[in-house]
């Protein structure tokens, strides 16, 4: 997962607040089949946009509170973070076309 970020909560809030691109932020635990399987879809759709967007995953494990924080009930749950603001949501395991999609139109 070389351009997927692996973040902790500290790193997530510094991105929040520092980056100017969109953010699309997978909320996954370790043990979760569906976020197993989400994790190569992620990874090429960060191959293709690197440079447009940054491509992020969350352990709701390790960092609990910005699971509770965003509302993360399902996982994997993926975000779209544009500004500091979430402007797209999806749940459960999603298609590339529709990752590519949601974080496209923020770009």
């Amino acid at each position: 997962m070389e351009n997927v970020k692996n973040l902790t909560e500290f790193d997530f809030n510094k991105l929040l607040k520092e980056e100017k691109k969109p953010m699309l932020i997978d909320f996954y635990a370790k043990w979760c089949s569906p976020c197993r399987m989400q994790a190569p879809i992620l990874e090429e759709i960060a191959k293709e946009i690197t440079e447009k967007a940054v491509v992020g995953k969350v352990d709701v494990d390790e960092c609990e509170g910005l699971a509770l924080k965003y509302g993360v009930q399902s996982i994997p749950c993926i975000m779209v973070f544009k500004n500091g603001e979430v402007v797209e949501k999806s749940v459960g395991l999603t298609s590339k076309a529709d990752l590519a999609a949601m974080i496209i139109k923020h770009i």
